[in-house]
């Protein structure tokens, strides 16, 4: 049998038990009620009829009969009672229904009343049957008792009241019941449908299988509901977002990447989103859940990619740095093929001086990098920069008060601030309108701390570029797959204590200047 029938049957039951005790308890009471309540109306009979000075009189002189039947009748008919019988002090009839039965001494014991005490709703087997009887002393002037008077309603009386009572009782009691079951049948109904007619066992298998599934897994999941509010979470993504998702917390009130909340906002399936949490970078893959084609909430995954992104980074840099020498290769078959030519020719004082100016040109820039800054690392970054933006007809310059004495003690972080910084700056200078499209960039060492400053011949940035142009997504590139780069810098600079902000927009005269500033980065020099 399925749970849920069996919890409909449970709460039946229990409303038929509640209701079976409850109309037992009705019944008692009523059956109580009533016989008490003709008990009181018999007595108050009794004693109007006690006190009735012609009866006192004729109860004291014993005449049976006569006066006394006569009034006994004429009440009994009045009041509808079974009975209304008057005896002396020692229970001889003088009135009663029937004429037999006068001077006959009564059925039931007339001791208690006889003695002065009044007897209340006795039911007790007389010579007309059972009945509901109250009896009271009749008294004189002188408060001696002089017999008593009983008067009796048939059983029958109360208990036609208390089946008219019981019928009205049990027709609530089956609408209780009806109402009881309908309740009972519509909160089955609601069970089924939010449990989607799954038993218990299957309900503890499917979270055995969540959580299972959940903390199994190496990716990180986050549902919201239809609201946006948390519903689902593993540790997995409190870990890749760098906050904590409590279970029910709106998903304006958390600290998240703006690219996930429009994710989740727009509702849409989105495939593989690049977003930055803290210091990573994260792939993002929405999914809606719908059912009956109703929204009722949305499931994103969420994968580190920061690793390979960094070797992505590294990758890029080993690609320019083997363009370079690529270039430099055929630019170097180029010259000797020229100074080939000059000794062939017999052009001896030429080929000197050609060898003289190819010494002069080539060794200035390498040696004005490696003079400025020590780090191998950001020499290699900054020679294949320089390559790649002589390839592209463009001037990548270091400024001639560059100053960085030590090695740096994070080249990852380092590569990724300035790397960045130096890529936004070419492209900005390429978009611009100013030719040679030119880019400068100044390092100096101040203790631990590396500052960088890049500036551009580009046009400046938009004005409402401005407010957002560190959030990730925001870019000038019309291709898609950008808008990463100042994002990462400002995370990876942010992660060791530093900065990066757009210190000038730029405008007319000049393109715009980006400073960082990059705290315990550098080695410090021995004394």
């Amino acid at each position: 049998m399925r749970f849920s029938r069996q919890v409909l049957l449970l709460q039946i039951g229990v409303v038929v038990l509640v209701l079976g005790l409850g109309v037992a308890l009705v019944t008692w009471l009523l059956q109580s009620t009533l016989t008490d309540q003709y008990g009181q109306r018999s007595l108050a009979i009794a004693r109007s009829v006690a006190v009735d000075p012609v009866v006192i009189a004729e109860v004291a002189a014993k005449h049976p009969g006569g006066e006394l039947e006569r009034r006994a009748l004429d009440i009994t008919q009045r009041t509808d009672a079974l009975f209304v019988v008057i005896t002396d002090d020692i229970g001889i009839r003088l009135a009663h229904p029937d004429a037999d039965q006068i001077g006959k001494k009564v059925s039931t014991s007339a001791e208690e009343v006889l003695a002065g005490h009044d007897v209340i709703s006795a039911v007790e087997e007389g010579t007309r049957g059972q009945s509901v009887r109250s009896k009271t002393p009749i008294r004189a002037a002188d408060n001696r008792v002089l017999g008593e008077v009983s008067v009796g309603y048939d059983i029958t009386e109360p208990a036609a009241d208390l089946k008219r009572l019981l019928l009205i009782t049990g027709g609530f009691a089956v609408g209780a019941l009806l109402l009881g079951a309908g309740a009972s049948a519509l909160l089955n109904r609601r069970l089924r449908r939010v449990t989607h007619g799954l038993e218990p066992h299957e309900l503890t298998e499917l979270l055995y299988e969540r959580e299972a599934v959940l903390h199994g897994i190496g990716e990180g999941v986050l549902a919201v509901d239809s609201a946006n509010r948390v519903s689902v979470r593993n540790d997995e993504a409190e870990r890749l977002l760098d906050t904590e998702l409590p279970v029910g917390a709106p998903l304006s009130e958390l600290d998240l990447s703006p690219r996930l909340r429009k994710a989740v906002e727009e509702g849409q399936p989105v495939d593989n989103l690049l977003a930055v949490a803290g210091n990573r970078v994260l792939v993002i893959n929405s999914r809606p859940v719908l059912r009956d084609d109703r929204p009722i909430g949305t499931v994103l995954t969420f994968r580190d990619r920061t690793d390979l992104d960094t070797l992505t980074r590294e990758l890029d840099g080993i690609r320019v740095l083997s363009d370079g020498l690529r270039a430099q290769r055929h630019e170097f078959s180029n010259r000797l093929h020229t100074l080939s030519g000059l000794l062939q020719l017999g052009h001896n004082g030429e080929a000197v001086e050609y060898v003289q100016t190819l010494t002069e040109t080539s060794s200035t820039r390498p040696i004005a990098v490696a003079d400025a800054v020590s780090d191998p690392y950001l020499q290699a970054l900054l020679v294949a920069k320089t390559e790649q933006a002589q390839e592209k007809g463009m001037i990548l310059r270091v400024s001639d008060d560059s100053w960085v004495p030590t090695p740096v003690t994070d080249p990852i972080a380092v590569n990724t601030v300035v790397g960045n910084l130096v890529d936004n700056a070419l492209h900005a200078a390429r978009m611009g309108p100013r030719r040679p499209a030119a880019v400068e960039i100044a390092l100096l060492a101040d203790g631990d701390t590396l500052h960088v400053s890049v500036v551009d011949s580009g046009p400046g940035v938009a004005a409402e570029l401005r407010e957002t142009l560190f959030d990730e997504g925001v870019s000038t590139k019309l291709t898609p797959g950008h808008g990463l780069g100042l994002a990462l810098a400002r995370q990876a600079a942010r992660a060791r204590g530093g900065d990066v902000w757009l210190a000038d927009p730029g405008g007319q005269e000049n393109g715009a200047l980006f400073v960082a500033a990059l705290p315990e980065i550098l080695r410090k020099e021995k004394p």
